[in-house]
Parts: C-alpha cells; sequence; structure tokens
C-alpha cells in the first residue's frame, strides 16, 4: 500500500527564468520569471490541474517538466527519478512514459503527413513495435479515442476541431504512457465538443490507469475532471488544495476572484462577482512583497512589503497568503 501511495510526479522548488539581453554584446540585465519556486506532487491515477490567467506560467510548467525547456532551479522526479539527471539517452528511454498534448493539435500535425503515420511513427522511433503491427495498434488507439478505422489514411485538414483533439489524444496513448500532460487540450472547442473531449480523458484514465497533469484557464472545465488544484498567478503557486475544497472554501483572493467568474446553471446560487482592478504586472518586474497585491482588493501593509510564505494551512492544502 505504501508503494500505491508513493507520487509519480514530484516537482520541489521549480524555478524558470528566462534572460533578458540588452546591448551589443547581449548582455543579461534581467529576468522574465516564468515559473518562480513552485511544488507540487502528483499520485497515480489521479488529477492535478493547474489554472489561472494567460501568462501565469501554467505552459512553462509542463514543458519545462517534460525537459522540453531547460530549468533555471528546482527538482521534478518521475517515479523517484530525477528527470533532469538523466543523459539524452536515459532520457529518451523514459520519454514514451511521459507525454504532452497540445492545445492546438493542427499545428502539432505535419500537414502533409496521414494520421496513421503521424501517430505510429513515435512506435517506430522507438522500436516500440515491429513495423507489420504498427497499423493494427494505431487502429486500435483510434477507435478507443471514438475514430473509425477510415480515418488512419486522411490528413489534419480534413478532420474537424474536436477529431483533431482526439487524434492528439491517440497520439499520446498510442506510447502507453503512464504521465500525460494536457495542455488547455479544450480551450480551443465548443462547449460541446469540451464535454465529449473530458468524457474520454475520464474514460481513458479509468481504463488505463493514466495519471494527468491538466493545464487549464477555465475552472469549470478543471471542476469536471480534476482531483486536486493548484492555482497560480505570475509564476508563483498561490493556493493548492483538493478539488471539493477549493471549490467550497477558497482562501486565496486571487481563487476567489477565479472562482467568481464561473458560471453557475441555478441563477439564484449565482456567485457575487469580483472583478480585478489593474492589468497583470510585466512578469521580468513584477511587484515587491505578494505578487497579487497590486490587484488585491484585501491588501495591506505588509502585502506589499512582504513575500507570504507557501505554507500548509490544513492536511493537504497549502496557501500564500498574509491574510489567511
Amino acid at each position: 500500500m505504501s508503494e500505491i501511495l508513493q507520487p509519480l510526479l514530484e516537482v520541489n522548488h521549480l524555478k524558470k527564468y528566462f534572460p533578458i539581453k540588452s546591448g551589443l554584446l547581449s548582455r543579461t540585465v534581467g529576468n522574465v520569471k516564468a515559473v518562480d519556486d513552485i511544488s507540487f506532487s502528483i499520485k497515480p491515477g489521479e488529477t492535478f490541474g493547474l489554472v489561472g490567467e494567460s501568462g501565469s506560467g501554467k505552459s512553462t510548467v509542463g514543458r519545462t517538466i517534460l525537459r522540453l525547456t531547460d530549468k533555471t532551479d528546482g527538482e521534478v522526479k518521475f517515479k523517484g527519478i530525477d528527470l533532469y539527471d538523466l543523459s539524452p539517452q536515459e532520457l529518451r528511454r523514459l520519454r514514451p512514459k511521459m507525454q504532452l498534448i497540445f492545445q492546438d493539435p493542427y499545428s502539432s500535425l505535419n500537414p502533409r503527413v496521414r494520421i496513421g503515420d503521424a501517430i505510429g511513427e513515435a512506435l517506430l522511433d522507438h522500436g516500440l513495435v515491429p513495423q507489420a503491427e504498427v497499423r493494427d495498434r494505431v487502429l486500435e488507439v483510434l477507435a478507443a479515442c471514438g475514430l473509425s478505422s477510415y480515418h488512419i489514411d486522411r490528413f489534419p485538414h480534413e478532420f474537424s476541431g474536436g477529431q483533431r483533439q482526439r487524434v492528439g489524444i491517440a497520439r499520446a496513448l498510442v506510447l502507453n504512457p503512464d504521465l500525460i500532460i494536457a495542455d488547455e487540450p479544450v480551450s480551443a472547442l465548443d462547449v460541446s465538443i469540451q464535454a465529449q473531449i473530458i468524457n474520454l480523458f475520464r474514460k481513458m484514465q479509468e481504463t488505463r490507469g493514466l495519471t494527468y497533469l491538466f493545464i487549464s484557464h477555465d475552472l469549470s472545465v478543471v471542476e469536471h475532471l480534476c482531483s486536486q488544484i493548484g492555482v497560480m498567478y505570475l509564476g508563483s503557486m498561490m493556493e493548492r488544495a483538493s478539488r471539493d475544497e477549493l471549490f467550497r472554501d477558497p482562501l486565496h483572493p486571487y481563487t476567489k476572484a477565479l472562482l467568481s467568474a464561473v458560471p453557475v446553471p441555478i441563477p439564484k446560487l449565482k456567485r457575487e462577482r469580483i472583478v480585478l482592478s489593474g492589468e497583470l504586472p510585466n512578469p521580468a518586474d513584477p511587484p515587491s512583497g505578494c505578487k497579487f497585491h497590486t490587484r488585491c482588493p484585501y491588501a495591506v501593509a505588509r502585502c506589499r512589503e512582504e513575500v507570504p510564505l507557501f505554507r500548509n494551512v490544513g492536511s493537504d492544502r497549502s496557501v500564500a497568503c498574509h491574510l489567511v
């Protein structure tokens, strides 16, 4: 039982800074702190939702975890293995177990390559199955994702947006991964199609025992899929809690503002809308103290001067706020 409870993914004090160059010598004059000291873990079979406004650093977290971009500092462990201690050859052998689903599947597909070849190429590249078995494996995963056998020979432009996202999911699933990082996978889809894709994610998790890091700016989507949620703002984690706790009793003012914007199906239960003042600060020059204090309606002097610690406030809940 203790082995089951061990996290599949551990992110400890992760930082990713992009240097700002200036002058003829391209000297570093500052940094864009896209990810600034965040920590969380995901257990096997769990879905962790990472939410926040555009520009909060959510997508950079996913890409840094997968080493698609290098970290500045911190630790990323997958099954207890520090990914940044692996050689390129060792990381390549581990790649099939960690897959990424993109927000825009069309831009990640070669328009001149048929879908069957696009899905099956990774199987051949990693030597997971013989050439003779690739087509059968691709047909199997297409069927699991709600697509028909005749789709295998079509090109990306012949699919609708929802079908292309199913292709993106199939391309990740064909490698039989343990962890899938889904980067805004339904944000560009109609509401009815969103529901279908969310149900597909849930079905795949139940049948294949998948673990998800689900990145989104839409809390109503995250509510239906995630068991744990982390709220990011300007590269930092503001609050982390279980889905039920977060929606029942949000603690951080930023979380409260995000939740107030979620549509409620029953008019009588309509939440009071919290409208944040001001613009998102420049990540290259973040505010002193709490990064959110320039837009927080409850900010006090301490918020402007002192950075709040991201601390535990329950058995499995953390928040970075002086007011909690």
